[in-house]
C-alpha cells in the first residue's frame, strides 16, 4: 500500500485527486495539507510513503519548500502536481529534490502511473524535461537571463509577472516588503532590465507566465 499526503491549498483539487485515487487498491490518502507549514508538519510526523505537492501554496512553498523537506526527510519521495507547465519550473523542482513532476491537466490520465513510479524510486518526468536537464548539463553559448536567477528570485519573478504586488508577494512568501523589493532589484539587474513591463514582455515571449488560480 502506498500511503500519500496531498498538499494543495484548493479544497476542490484535493477532493478531485482523492476521487481519482479511490479506485486504486494499492494507494491510500492518509493526510492533507493546505499550505507549506502543514506539509512540513506531516513530514515531521511521518507515517506515509509519498508527498504529492503543489508548487504554489500560501506560506513556504515552491523550490524552497522542496529543499527543506529533503533536508529533513531525504528519503521521502516528492511528486509535484502543479499548474506550471513550463520546463523551467520542472527543472528547478527536480534539481531541488522532487522525484516526479506532473501538470494538473495531465493528472486524470497519468496520476496513478506517476505515483507508482515515484513511490518505487523511479523518476516521472516528461521527455521535454529530461532533454532540457541533459542539455543544461552540457556546455552552451546560449544562456537565458531567467536562468541566472536563484530559486527564490525566480519565484518572486514569477509572481511579479503574474500580476502580484510587492505587498501580496511579501504576504504569500512570508517575507518583508523590503526583502521582496530587494529581490526585484536583483532580478532586474541580473536580467539586464529596467522595468516590470520588460519582465512581463520577457515572460510572455518565453512562456513563463504562471496560470492564475481560480
Amino acid at each position: 500500500m502506498i500511503r500519500i499526503v496531498i498538499a494543495d491549498d484548493h479544497t476542490i483539487m484535493r477532493e478531485g485527486l482523492k476521487r481519482i485515487l479511490d479506485g486504486a487498491e494499492d494507494i491510500e490518502v492518509v493526510g492533507e495539507a493546505v499550505d507549506g507549514f502543514e506539509a512540513l508538519s506531516h513530514v515531521r510526523r511521518g507515517g506515509f510513503d509519498l508527498l504529492m505537492l503543489d508548487l504554489s501554496m500560501p506560506g513556504r512553498s515552491g523550490v524552497e519548500l522542496i529543499r527543506q523537506i529533503k533536508d529533513e526527510s531525504p528519503k521521502l519521495p516528492i511528486l509535484i502536481l502543479t499548474m506550471h507547465e513550463e520546463d523551467q519550473y520542472a527543472i528547478r523542482a527536480i534539481r531541488a529534490g522532487a522525484r516526479g513532476y506532473l501538470t494538473k491537466e495531465s493528472a486524470g490520465t497519468q496520476l496513478l502511473s506517476a505515483i507508482r513510479k515515484v513511490a518505487a524510486g523511479r523518476p516521472y518526468i516528461s521527455i521535454e524535461v529530461a532533454e532540457q536537464l541533459a542539455m543544461d548539463a552540457m556546455p552552451s553559448n546560449e544562456d537565458f537571463p531567467h536562468k541566472k536567477l536563484s530559486d527564490r528570485e525566480f519565484e518572486v519573478f514569477s509572481l511579479l509577472v503574474g500580476g502580484k504586488t510587492i505587498g501580496e508577494i511579501a504576504d504569500l512568501l512570508h517575507l518583508s516588503a523590503k526583502t521582496v523589493s530587494t529581490h526585484k532589484t536583483r532580478i532586474l539587474y541580473k536580467m539586464d532590465m529596467h522595468s516590470l513591463a520588460e519582465m512581463v514582455q520577457y515572460a510572455v515571449e518565453h512562456r513563463l507566465l504562471t496560470p492564475l488560480k481560480i
